[in-house]
This record gives structure tokens, C-alpha cells and sequence, in this order.
């Protein structure tokens, strides 16, 4: 990173991945001046934001989550992914100001409830909203997906000169059929290509996991390892 600043390791907690591990993040310092010049060099290194914090796992045990990022101007669809444009070529894409409205929030619920129910998080509130997808430092946009003046979906999306970020996309339950969350990645790699910014961060990898293992489709794909960011196979 461009700034001298101080890393912490957190305690280990259960992974959300396996519920059988532990975890344990290595954590930038969230007193730190100038997180927002630190942020582009944070994600370089594999760091990701979740609310004010950026973070990498650093567990003794396990290795497998893998940072990851989309070459964008390599970057072609699959048939796969060209369907999924296709059949959302209806919408509305807006690149609207981050921030808390009923509207947004309603469906934040409504997903969190379809997709996390009894684990506390579908009783997110206003704080918990603001909270969880920005931060005061973060260069957020809420990326929205409109069917008319029906909100169906918001990628949570992280700009940087360096890198765009794809924090968290989330969407109607009800419509499953459109594969929202492949459409919010394209429209973030879009996003990127017409900024002319090299690469879209999506986090961590998982091979095998099966809420993870789809971020290989998006070919092609750099992973993080020992340093340095290589192709995947």
C-alpha cells in the first residue's frame, strides 16, 4: 500500500463459508486516515470492504478463499452469460448515489429474508443497510436494475481508478428465472469498460464451494497466490 498503516488480525469466529472452520481476517487498521486513497491499493493486494472495513482471511487452517478479479478488456460473455442479457434486455440499468431509501431498503429485506432467513440478517434495519453497503470513505454506487419504476435489483458497486468492486448485489426472490446476480456482474464489467478502469474485483474464490465456484465462468479470471495475481487455469 502507498500509506504507512497498521494491520490487525481479528479473534478467530465461525467461517461463513463451512460451518465447521474458523476464521480469522486480517483487517486495515479502520482509524486509518485516507482510507479512500488506501482502498485501490487494499484490493490490489486481495483486501475486499464489508461496511468500513477492509479485510483479507488470514486463517491458519484453510486457504481457500482466493481473491479474484476480471481482466476487463479480455473479458467476452459465455453463450451462458449472453442469454442472461438477453433476457433481462427490458431493464433499466441506472448508476445511481449510494445511500438508504424505503424502496431499496424493502427489497434488501425481502432478499435477505428469501436468501438468510433466521440468521439475523433479514432483520436488517436502516442502520444495518447503511451500515453493511457503504461507508463514510467508500466511492459507492448503487448500480439499479428497474423493470419501468419497479426496482428488481441493485449490484452494490466500489469505484476506484484501479479497480471496481462488486461488494454485494441483491434482488426480487421472485425473480430467479433472470439470473440477477450474472447480471450485475456484466453490468459491472461494463460499467468498467466504459470508465476504462482494468479490472472488476469479485472477492473470494472458492473452488468447489457452491455459492462461490461460479466466479470462474467469468473468463477470464486472475486469483491472487503467494503475492502475485496469475490466470486461472
Amino acid at each position: 500500500m502507498t500509506d504507512r498503516v497498521r494491520l490487525f488480525q481479528t479473534l478467530p469466529h465461525s467461517c461463513g463459508y463451512y460451518a465447521e472452520r474458523t476464521a480469522q481476517n486480517l483487517v486495515v487498521d479502520p482509524g486509518a486516515p485516507h482510507l479512500d486513497r488506501l482502498y485501490a491499493p487494499a484490493l490490489a493486494k486481495g483486501f475486499r470492504r464489508a461496511g468500513g472495513h477492509l479485510y483479507l482471511p488470514q486463517c491458519t487452517a484453510c486457504q481457500a478463499c482466493v481473491p479474484c478479479r476480471i481482466d476487463v478488456a479480455a473479458f467476452a460473455p459465455d453463450r451462458t452469460q449472453r442469454r442472461c442479457l438477453t433476457r433481462n434486455a427490458d431493464l433499466t440499468v441506472i448508476e445511481a448515489q449510494a445511500g438508504f431509501t424505503h424502496e431499496r431498503h424493502a427489497l434488501y429485506r425481502r432478499y435477505l429474508h428469501a436468501r438468510h432467513s433466521g440468521g439475523g440478517m433479514d432483520a436488517a434495519d436502516a442502520d444495518d443497510f447503511q451500515r453493511f453497503l457503504s461507508a463514510p470513505w467508500s466511492p459507492t454506487l448503487f448500480v439499479e436494475f428497474r423493470q419501468r419504476d419497479r426496482l428488481l435489483g441493485i449490484a452494490v458497486t466500489d469505484v476506484t481508478l484501479a479497480g471496481v468492486s462488486a461488494v454485494y448485489t441483491f434482488f426480487d426472490p421472485d425473480e430467479g428465472s433472470r439470473s440477477l446476480g450474472t447480471f450485475g456482474i456484466l453490468q459491472q464489467v461494463a460499467l468498467a469498460k466504459r470508465r476504462g478502469i482494468p479490472y472488476v474485483y469479485l472477492g473470494f474464490w472458492i473452488a468447489g464451494h457452491p455459492k462461490m465456484d461460479y466466479k470462474r465462468r467469468f473468463k477470464p479470471l486472475e486469483i491472487r497466490k503467494l503475492g502475485r495475481w496469475i490466470a486461472m487455469p
